[in-house]
């Protein structure tokens, strides 16, 4: 919905509350009072529809000097302005309405809540965090100010930070908070490994599996450093590890945990977790890989006849291209130009489409994400599945 439509809808709304009940409160006192007030609220709502809204925002800083809910309906004005994203005149609101000495403690705390929000928005985010860690050492609106000071070391990479914080979120309001801790020990423990730490980043990644067990990312990583460091043993049982925590993650896990047993020479312990994998597993992510094992190991007549199986029972456009692609090796002639242009076909299906997708906020993505680059939440990108996708 246009941000200006939306200001347009809602503020008279919000004008028109604040107005009655101030109204009904001022009638016991004073008649003129009254007419002061309604006339004051339709001048600056007038102010706000013919796009003036400076002069707008000067009556209803004089409202909320004296009038409770001349305040609220001000600091509605101030989030509109915000989500119009004119902060310039989303923090005067903000900051007008702190500076006022009769302002409550309550309608203060909440004042300078969205104030923070403001210089976020706008991208100062040393004086948000400066604000956010006032409120938390007063204690006035401490889980939201946490919450936002999370938001910033994340922008800001300082993980160390973030994990401090968000462990004093969790002793507030006793949720957990292990997930995305275990995320932030796993971004500690890549930065450490790039530059060399490798006991570091061991560590972290022990932090990371203390702070959520059987941590999927934390496997993965440590896998993945295991293989970096010539040890494909301990490689496998990690990766394997990791299938047995989430199976969700089998395109992420698969393709490394194959790799090593190729190398290690283990290909019947390769198909027997294939073989797992396709009963636990609704994708066709295992199929595809059994039917490259059986094509170099028996044969592609055995691979096709595999996959054909297969896509009976989970019908897949990457199966498909996977199935095209082993019988085009044997083929010959007409019927090869034939799955040629079937090959072209599966690839024009194929390309461009989400084959991962936020569970929160519906982002779709080609590749995975352990974070989604649109709503910022963790763990909640995963596969696609579906006939077009895994």
């Amino acid at each position: 919905m246009n941000p200006l439509y939306l200001l347009f809808l809602l503020l008279p709304l919000a004008f028109l509350s604040g107005w009655w009940a101030a109204r009904k409160r001022a009638v016991q006192h004073s008649g003129a009072r009254v007419n002061e007030l309604s006339s004051s609220y339709f001048r600056g709502l007038n102010y706000l529809l013919n796009e003036q809204p400076d002069k707008a925002i000067e009556i209803f800083l004089q409202l909320a000097e004296n009038n409770r809910d001349a305040v609220e309906t001000h600091l509605a004005l101030g989030n509109l302005f915000r989500r119009r994203g004119e902060m310039e005149r989303a923090i005067r609101v903000h900051q007008n309405l702190i500076s006022r000495p009769k302002l409550n403690d309550e309608l203060k705390t909440i004042a300078l809540l969205e104030l923070g929000e403001d210089y976020m928005r706008a991208g100062l985010l040393d004086r948000a965090e400066t604000l956010f860690a006032d409120l938390v050492a007063m204690n006035a609106q401490a889980p939201s100010a946490l919450q936002h000071l999370i938001d910033i070391c994340q922008h800001e990479r300082d993980w160390h930070k973030a994990i401090a914080y968000s462990r004093q979120l969790e002793g507030l309001n006793s949720e957990s908070q292990g997930l995305q801790i275990a995320h932030f020990y796993c971004e500690l423990a890549e930065r450490s490994h790039a530059h060399g730490a490798l006991d570091e980043a061991h560590e972290y990644l022990q932090h990371a599996l203390q702070a959520h067990p059987d941590f999927i990312r934390a496997l993965i990583l440590e896998g993945g450093f295991h293989v970096q460091h010539g040890d494909m043993d301990k490689a496998i049982l990690t990766y394997e590890h990791a299938l047995e925590a989430d199976i969700e993650y089998v395109p992420e896990i698969l393709p490394p945990l194959l790799d090593c047993y190729a190398r290690s020479q283990q290909m019947d312990r390769a198909e027997h977790t294939l073989l797992r994998s396709l009963e636990q597993y609704r994708g066709i992510t295992p199929a595809i890989a059994l039917a490259r094992l059986y094509a170099s190991r028996d044969g592609e007549k055995e691979a096709i006849r595999f996959l054909t199986v297969q896509l009976r029972e989970k019908p897949s456009v990457l199966g498909l291209r996977e199935l095209i692609e082993t019988t085009l090796r044997s083929s010959r002639g007409e019927a090869r130009d034939n799955l040629m242009l079937l090959s072209d076909l599966t690839h024009a299906l194929l390309e461009g489409r989400a084959m991962y997708r936020c569970q929160y906020c519906g982002f779709g993505a080609r590749a995975h994400h352990w974070q989604c680059p649109s709503c910022k939440r963790w763990s909640t990108v995963r596969p696609v599945h579906g006939v077009g996708n895994e």
